[in-house]
């Protein structure tokens, strides 16, 4: 193995064709599909399904996770070298969703600024749809989202995950503090987010398979007027339990979990890819990636 075979890998499951990945290597279809038995033979797991449609083996989504790890931190080579011989300086452009911005981001900035004064952040707050397309035509060096979803030429990596908790006024008659299921929301007077939301369409799929239906009475586009909204109707809501701390606290809103160990969403980034050679994004990078979960814990 080496590192042009990763790049084959990765262009074959980005386009689903071995001719165009053959073609963006300039080596022939034969020698895709040989390269890819060999990393099979090697650890003797199959990486494609081989069914009607191009599909990935659980072994082949892991291979390909690795294989997009390597050429990221083999792309960021020349960056890094740089990083060793000097101090960051210039412009890092964030896009991100309101919810990580306000709750999560904070923290990851006061400690990259600390670390790294010469560079000036700007954040730009935007819809996931919006993120992408800023990130892909490189209006925003990075954008971070919830449920990071990998896109041709762009690079997706999970950071950490959120739970999600069912939020309420304290008068509420679904206030307590077991524990509770989905089952017990049908009927029940809702706030959601807009159904382009990736959050609101990842809990519309597990309200299906549940048999559960709420009723609607406003869909938002960010938590934070869902929140007011909860409170102005006396309503429920399913958010992540970080965008709701400071209400609990004042005792204007209370949350109560779910007895289903699904109801965690997963944040974190896309690049574009290969990572661009800025410094101020791989440093940023990393401090996100190995970091945040002790920097987005509950004080």
């Amino acid at each position: 193995m080496h590192i042009d075979g990763f790049k084959v890998f990765c262009d074959l499951c980005d386009t689903g064709s071995y001719s165009r990945a053959a073609e963006a290597s300039s080596i022939t279809q034969s020698a895709v599909s040989q390269q890819i038995r060999a990393v099979e033979k090697r650890f003797g797991v199959p990486l494609i399904d081989h069914g009607k449609n191009f599909a990935l083996t659980p072994e082949g989504r892991v291979y390909l996770e690795a294989c997009r790890d390597i050429l990221s931190r083999f792309d960021s080579l020349g960056t890094r070298f740089r990083i060793a011989r000097g101090a960051l300086g210039g412009e890092l452009r964030i896009a991100s969703v309101i919810s990580i911005a306000l709750h999560n981001l904070p923290p990851l900035l006061k400690q990259f600024r600390k670390a790294h004064p010469g560079v000036e952040v700007k954040v730009d707050y935007r819809k996931a749809e919006e993120i992408y397309d800023a990130v892909e035509d490189g209006r925003a060096d990075l954008g971070l989202v919830a449920y990071p979803k990998a896109r041709p030429g762009m690079r997706a990596m999970t950071c950490w995950q959120e739970r999600l908790v069912l939020v309420m006024t304290p008068g509420h008659p679904l206030n307590g503090k077991r524990p509770l299921s989905l089952g017990q929301l049908h009927g029940q007077r809702f706030v959601g987010l807009t159904p382009d939301i990736p959050t609101r369409q990842h809990l519309d799929k597990m309200l299906r398979k549940e048999g559960v239906k709420v009723s609607y009475v406003a869909e938002l586009e960010n938590i934070e007027t869902v929140k007011a909204a909860v409170e102005a109707e006396q309503a429920l809501s399913i958010i992540p339990e970080t965008s709701v701390r400071q209400e609990v606290k004042l005792g204007n809103l209370t949350t109560r979990l779910f007895n289903t160990p699904r109801m965690w969403r997963p944040m974190g980034a896309v690049t574009r890819r290969p990572i661009p050679e800025k410094a101020s994004l791989l440093e940023f990078l990393s401090l996100l990636t190995p970091r945040a979960k002790a920097l987005l814990a509950p004080a």
